[in-house]
């Protein structure tokens, strides 16, 4: 072998080395757990240290619970570790996306690729959504916050029918992850519902902790969105996210 092939070989293994090999059922794991564990955080410092302000209503009637825009917009630390904690786990949950992407288009017969189509877009936006609500709180920005709210309630909603839909019609189903995907939608709308139920008698009668089961609807709206994107465990076993020199790769085990 000549000098210059040796060197091109060598070269070549040098660029593709792998710096780190991580499951990536872990690796979705630990995303979601950044902004579980902050909102954990948040709820609970802000019942400890800021409960009469942060149960609060124009009612001035007894609540036992804060709203999440409270819990993670209005007070400090809580916000600062929120924000931190969207911040990180946001590039990392684009990456997800678009490997979910890829993962549809692998596993979908041609005509339904449509719906893969919508269903990629949808998950960005409730990405972006749920940054620019985290960092325009609606103590400082409240038009701006509402907005992103609506947008990251109607895009979350709409994506996971989506993803239920385009599951079910998956060559090969991933039965766990489907059942798990359809009780969390579920129980995203149930509680959707009834937030939206409990916020107008609040508003309308101002009875006594109609807003704290306002705010626990809101909790399980949250945590059952968590939960849908928790999922991506069931999806993606059996994968490796591989880190090289100039990039990554999602590959087989």
């Amino acid at each position: 072998m000549s000098k210059e092939a040796r060197y091109g070989l060598l070269y070549s293994e040098y660029e593709f080395s792998t710096y780190a090999r991580i499951p990536f059922e872990k690796f979705v794991l630990i995303i979601v757990c950044f902004p579980l564990f902050a909102f954990i955080f948040c709820v609970t410092y802000s019942v400890l240290f800021n409960f009469e302000s942060a149960t609060y209503t124009h009612c001035d009637v007894y609540n036992m619970l804060p709203s999440i825009s409270a819990a993670i917009g209005n007070f400090s630390p809580q916000k600062q570790i929120w924000q931190v904690a969207i911040a990180i786990h946001a590039i990392p949950r684009f990456y997800v996306a678009f490997e979910y992407w890829n993962y549809h288009y692998s596993v979908l017969r041609s005509q339904d690729l449509w719906i893969a189509r919508l269903a990629f877009p949808l998950n960005i936006l409730e990405n972006v959504a749920l940054i620019v609500l985290s960092f325009f709180t609606s103590s400082k920005s409240y038009a701006v916050h509402e907005k992103a709210f609506i947008t990251f309630i109607v895009g979350s909603e709409i994506y996971m029918i989506l993803t239920c839909i385009l599951q079910s019609r998956f060559k090969k189903q991933s039965r766990i992850s489907l059942k798990w995907k359809k009780r969390f939608l579920f129980i995203n709308v149930v509680c959707i519902i009834t937030a939206v139920y409990f916020f107008m008698r609040h508003n309308s009668f101002c009875e006594p902790y109609v807003y704290t089961l306002f705010a626990l609807s809101e909790y399980i709206v949250v945590l059952s969105n968590m939960a849908f994107h928790l999922t991506a465990y069931f999806d993606f076993q059996n994968k490796d996210l591989v880190i090289y020199k100039h990039g990554l790769a999602l590959t087989e085990r």
